[in-house]
């Protein structure tokens, strides 16, 4: 028994198939590289202790009577976030891109988002009510994403 292969006929298939590998190739060795960049992202132990000092007082600022005492906490906490993506050389011109480009690494952090959102609007509208239990909140919530980006 004879068989016969016509390789010309083969070659559309063969080509296919070595691009697929090929892609797939470039796909896992740039997600390697990415992973690699972004691990060397971390706090030196200075950087940790300063930011850890400015939670206390954010926290201190949380436990004094009055609605200015409780947004200025959150907008505190918001800038301190900001500053330890920024020591984190996270690019973006504003928080919510570099928050955005954080969420690659640490998809847990998304959900400072509306912590974030709560300290929009009391920047922007001057008349936002801001209760107790949201200040508290949100306060745990920039905590513990500090925590798990290692900056507290």
């Amino acid at each position: 028994m004879t068989v016969t292969v016509d390789v010309f006929a083969a070659l559309p298939y063969i080509g296919l198939g070595l691009i697929v590998v090929l892609g797939l190739m470039a796909v896992f060795f740039a997600g390697a590289k990415l992973r690699s960049f972004l691990a060397s992202f971390r706090f030196e132990r200075q950087d940790r202790e300063s930011l850890r000092q400015r939670w206390a007082e954010i926290e201190k600022l949380l436990d004094q009577p009055g609605e200015v005492s409780r947004k200025l906490a959150i907008i505190e906490a918001d800038k301190l976030l900001d500053s330890a993506l920024k020591s984190l050389s996270m690019p973006g011109a504003t928080l919510g891109e570099r928050l955005k480009f954080a969420a690659y690494k640490y998809p847990d952090i998304r959900n400072v988002w509306w912590a974030h959102k709560i300290r929009n609007q009391l920047a922007h509208e001057a008349s936002y009510h801001l209760d107790a239990g949201m200040a508290r909140n949100a306060l745990r919530e920039y905590r513990r994403t500090l925590e798990r980006l290692g900056a507290i």
